[in-house]
């Protein structure tokens, strides 16, 4: 129990809280006729995607982009950001996690790469996202993970210290992002494997 100093728990989003699949998505919009892996590296890994997420587009500006850049019909953009938003199904016992871990007096946080329109959905759809002490979303400040600032953001606009903060999120490069700046972190997986890595750091919920 080294970190049982930890009082503030940062939560990604996308495949912490909600499912995220991009390759699910492209199925949906573009249906078998389409190798989906390559379509949703195309469609997903792009700058039009990634200036989305910055806060640089609006989604109605995106869908004109991958119209006029990558070959997408109008119909497609429409089903495409139609299944972004309903594919978002809650992880299994995440948001549990999340209630269990505020009401023992823990700080709980968002640090999401993320669309406003996203964000917007999500928070009329669920209940999880009124939970927060705070929220980071990337297109609020042009900032993606693993980029040191995007942390650092956090813990500047709400006055935490890194010591004192675990990060959970399921990619790799986004936690060792974390650990570069000072912040502890868990590569999340399933919430059971959560819970008894935040419970081996000391924190007790």
């Amino acid at each position: 129990m080294e970190h049982s100093n930890i009082n503030n728990v940062v939560f990604d989003v996308g495949n912490v809280l909600v499912r995220w699949s991009p390759t699910e998505i492209v199925k949906l919009t573009f249906g078998d006729d389409v190798k989906p892996e390559p379509l949703a590296q195309a469609v997903f890994n792009s700058k039009t995607w990634r200036d989305l997420n910055k806060g640089l587009l609006t989604e109605e500006e995106t869908k004109l982009q991958y119209q006029d850049f990558h070959g997408l019909t109008k119909p497609e953009c429409e089903r495409l950001f139609y299944y972004i938003k309903q594919t978002q199904i809650l992880i299994y016992d995440s948001v549990k996690l999340l209630q269990r871990i505020k009401a023992a007096g823990y700080k709980v946080f968002a640090l999401t790469d993320n669309v406003n329109e996203i964000v917007s959905f999500l928070q009329n759809k669920y209940d999880f996202w009124q939970q927060f002490d705070g929220e980071i979303v990337s297109a609020d400040v042009c900032l993606l993970k693993p980029q040191p600032e995007i942390y650092q953001s956090l813990l500047s606009k709400y006055d935490l210290e890194a010591q004192e903060s675990v990060f959970l999120d399921d990619m790799p490069h986004n936690v060792s992002g974390a650990k570069s700046v000072g912040l502890s972190a868990i590569q999340f997986q399933h919430a059971e494997q959560c819970e008894r890595e935040l419970h081996a750091m000391g924190v007790a919920f």
